[in-house]
């Protein structure tokens, strides 16, 4: 009998772990192994572990950074047997044939999930952001393509997201108002010159530098989320000319990377994830992170299956994806400051004073612990950007491989080279 017919019995070799959630077993004394790759937002130690008490099988993580852990998961499917990254990543390995189709019906928590990854909007009346709505890429279609039309097969569990935006030291950049003076622009202000960093991730950075060109009023898009050969020309002429004259202190692949160059005192402002400020204020950096009047750059996590993953693999992988929308993991990834799609599940995890500062933007209540146990919020402070639903109503433009993506990749190795 193999593992399969195993679980489908619920009779021996198959108990309930901590949480209640199905353990795998062996006959033998060898518990098998379930391999992650992805990117140190989502793979971290804490999370590792919490999730083997839980399974009661082994997990192996390998993160690393975006642009790395994209090609190899594209380029060898055998490598891994659950992938984890931003929506704008599916295009590329849908195309590849590294990622297999997910079972709506084998996702224990799918009706719980809101109406953000499948429609694209927050709530109805919300504003739909250009480029990559996690709708757009969410559906397998009889064709085999990807769509929005609803149906009983996915191209990724939909778990953490976010609004990304950029950091910066308040020790060297005088604070600012959210949604009415921070700005995008910032970026390419030439009183930072020679302090700022940005993303190494062509389908991320490009975004940031994009909306930093046209809020400075140095170009405009017709769609910036699906830009012209000739936009693209006429921006990284405009990012190479800055580079040349000395305005960038670097790139950054990880997120501790980002927080190294600021807590160093490298940079003064750079394009950030939510994590890297909680984390730098936890070690005493001021370090906001803007709401900027032009909108958000926003995200979706996506959790995919290995075209390559075998039959047992493919049973924990199952088990490891309701894992992570179960509850604990969501309180997790909140306390830096990210969402899980069915948040009321992770409420109860979470003080009424956490859920009130990080989803409803309320004031909090007491110094408030992220996720790596220091203080990271305040007595009185809150959240920049306010609640959940408005952050969500303010997205710019969403990670997207846009169809000049691959022209995208040459001309920002020109600018890394510049």
């Amino acid at each position: 009998m193999n593992r399969r017919d195993l679980l489908k019995t619920g009779g021996a070799g198959l108990f309930l772990g901590s949480s209640g959630f199905p353990v795998i077993s062996m006959a033998v004394n060898r518990k098998p192994t379930l391999r992650v790759m992805g990117t140190h937002v989502t793979l971290q130690e804490s999370i590792r572990r919490q999730a083997e008490q839980d399974l009661g099988f082994n997990i192996e993580f390998y993160p690393g950074g975006s642009a790395e852990v994209l090609f190899r998961a594209a380029t060898d499917p055998a490598a891994f047997d659950l992938y984890e990254q931003w929506s704008n990543s599916i295009r590329v390995l849908w195309q590849a044939n590294a990622i297999r189709t997910i079972d709506v019906d084998r996702l224990r928590y799918w009706p719980e999930i809101n109406d953000l990854p499948k429609t694209g909007r927050i709530t109805p009346d919300s504003p739909m952001g250009r480029g990559d709505a996690p709708n757009k890429l969410l559906f397998v279609q009889d064709d085999g393509t990807l769509a929005s039309a609803p149906s009983g097969r996915v191209s990724f569990l939909p778990y953490v997201h976010n609004t990304d935006s950029f950091g910066y030291n308040s020790d060297d950049v005088p604070a600012g108002v959210p949604y009415e003076t921070e700005s995008w622009g910032w970026l390419l202000d030439s009183r930072h010159q020679g302090r700022v960093a940005v993303v190494n991730a062509p389908s991320i950075g490009l975004f940031d530098l994009a909306l930093a060109a046209q809020a400075q009023g140095l170009m405009s898009f017709r769609d910036i989320g699906q830009m012209s050969r000739h936009e693209v020309d006429q921006l990284f002429e405009i990012l190479i000319d800055f580079k040349r004259r000395g305005h960038f202190r670097g790139v950054w692949s990880s997120v501790p990377h980002s927080m190294d160059l600021m807590a160093r005192g490298d940079v003064s402002i750079e394009s950030m994830f939510s994590p890297a400020a909680t984390g730098l204020r936890g070690r005493g950096v001021p370090c906001i992170y803007a709401a900027p009047k032009e909108g958000y750059r926003a995200w979706y996590g996506v959790m995919c299956l290995s075209a390559a993953v075998d039959r047992e693999h493919e049973d924990m992988a199952y088990a490891y994806m309701n894992w992570w929308l179960s509850g604990w993991p969501g309180a997790f990834i909140a306390r830096q400051g990210y969402y899980i799609a069915n948040p009321e599940r992770s409420r109860k995890y979470l003080a009424p004073e956490e859920w009130d500062y990080w989803y409803m933007g309320e004031p909090a209540a007491y110094p408030l612990k992220g996720s790596d146990g220091r203080i990271s919020v305040s007595e009185g402070e809150r959240r920049r950007g306010g609640s959940y639903h408005r952050r969500f109503a303010n997205v710019a433009v969403w990670n997207t491989v846009m169809e000049t993506y691959e022209y995208s990749l040459t001309k920002w190795k020109e600018f890394l080279l510049a």
